[in-house]
C-alpha cells in the first residue's frame, strides 16, 4: 500500500506585539532613556545602557526608533509633551494678561532648572522641532497677542516672543554655569521683570502719542472680525505691521 507523502510542518511565526504592548514598551524605553539623560547627560545615552535600563535587547531600540537619534527625538518630544500638560495646568488671567506671561514665564524655568539635560536636549538642538514644540510656542504667541490686544505691547509680536524665549534659555543656561552656593533668585526676577518691562508699557499704548501702539493693538484684534474681505484684511494687516513697526 503507497505512503501518502507527509506534509511538512508549517513554522509557527513568532506573533507580532498588540499595538498596546508595542507603545508600553516604547514608553519604557523612552522613560529610561530620560532618567540616563537626566542621571549622567546625553553621553550616558547610549543604546546598550538604554536597553539594559529598560530591560530590553538592543535590537528592541532599533524596531522602534531607527536609531539613537531617533530615539534622542523621541525623548525631545516626551519632554515638551511633559511641559505642555505642566503649562495647561496654569489658570489663566484674561484680565491681566500680563501677569498670565509673568506666570508662564516662571513656568518655563522652572521646568528648565528642574530638568537641565532634558530642557537643553529639547531646546539647544533646532532640529528637534516637534509638534508639541510647535503648540507651546502657539500658546506663548497667543499670550503675546492678548497683550497687544490690550495695548500694552510694546514691539512687534514675533520679536517679543524671541525675547521671552531668549531670556528664559538665558536665565536657565545661566543659573547652571553658577556654582550652586552663588546661585541667587534675584538672578531670575531680575531677567523676568527686563523682559516684561522691554516688550510691554505699563499704561495701554493706545493712550501713548503715536500710532504704534493702537496699530498693534488693532493688529491683534483683526483676526477676530468679519467686517473686512481677506484682501482687505490683508492690505490692512500690511499698513498696521508698518505703522506699529
Amino acid at each position: 500500500m503507497p505512503v501518502e507523502p507527509t506534509q511538512p510542518t508549517p513554522t509557527r511565526r513568532a506573533a507580532e506585539p498588540t499595538t498596546a504592548a508595542r507603545e508600553q514598551t516604547r514608553r519604557r524605553i523612552i522613560e529610561a532613556a530620560t532618567g540616563l539623560l537626566e542621571q549622567g547627560g546625553r553621553d550616558s545615552v547610549t543604546t546598550r545602557a538604554v536597553a539594559d535600563a529598560a530591560g530590553l535587547q538592543p535590537p528592541a531600540l532599533y524596531r522602534l526608533f531607527g536609531d539613537k537619534e531617533g530615539l534622542l527625538d523621541a525623548v525631545a518630544e516626551h519632554g515638551f509633551t511633559r511641559f505642555l500638560a505642566a503649562k495647561q495646568q496654569l489658570e489663566p488671567s484674561p484680565d491681566d494678561p500680563v501677569k498670565e506671561l509673568r506666570v508662564g514665564w516662571d513656568t518655563v524655568v522652572e521646568f528648565g532648572l528642574a530638568n537641565p539635560a532634558l530642557y537643553t536636549l529639547m531646546y539647544g538642538e533646532p532640529a528637534r522641532s516637534t509638534t508639541a514644540f510647535r503648540i507651546g510656542l502657539e500658546h506663548l504667541m497667543d499670550r503675546i497677542r492678548r497683550i497687544a490686544a490690550a495695548g500694552l505691547l510694546r514691539t512687534e509680536e514675533g520679536l517679543a516672543a524671541q525675547i521671552v524665549h531668549a531670556t528664559a534659555s538665558g536665565a536657565i543656561l545661566t543659573w547652571q554655569s553658577v556654582p550652586e552656593p552663588e546661585r541667587d533668585t534675584a538672578l531670575l526676577v531680575a531677567l523676568r521683570e527686563s523682559m516684561i518691562t522691554t516688550i510691554t508699557t505699563q499704561e495701554p499704548a493706545v493712550e501713548e502719542p503715536g500710532p504704534g501702539g493702537a496699530a498693534r493693538a488693532l493688529r491683534a484684534a483683526l483676526p477676530g472680525q468679519n467686517a473686512l474681505s481677506q484682501a482687505e484684511q490683508q492690505l490692512l494687516t500690511e499698513w498696521l505691521q508698518r505703522l506699529s513697526a
